[in-house]
């Protein structure tokens, strides 16, 4: 079961924009934790299947972000000379 914490963090994270100001300001001041614990919460969701029942769009995306970043990683690591 999702804590109202998680539940807020990816609703949060699926309408941030829509907030004033910087993200980790809007973190602090509507979420009331630091941006580090943020995204530290945040890295933990993407992989439970009860976020991706609560929300599919945010969790698909997100899932899609971090693959997309260890593709580029991968990339940068075998054109490495040696």
């Amino acid at each position: 079961m999702l804590s109202k914490r998680d539940r807020s963090i990816l609703d949060f994270e699926g309408r941030w924009w829509l907030y004033p100001g910087p993200k980790d300001r809007a973190i602090r001041e509507y979420l009331g934790i630091s941006a580090t614990r943020y995204y530290q919460a945040l890295r933990r969701l993407i992989d439970d299947p009860e976020a991706l029942a609560f929300a599919p769009l945010t969790v698909r995306r997100l899932r899609k972000m971090r693959a997309e970043r260890l593709d580029q990683i991968a990339a940068r690591v075998g054109d490495t000379p040696r």
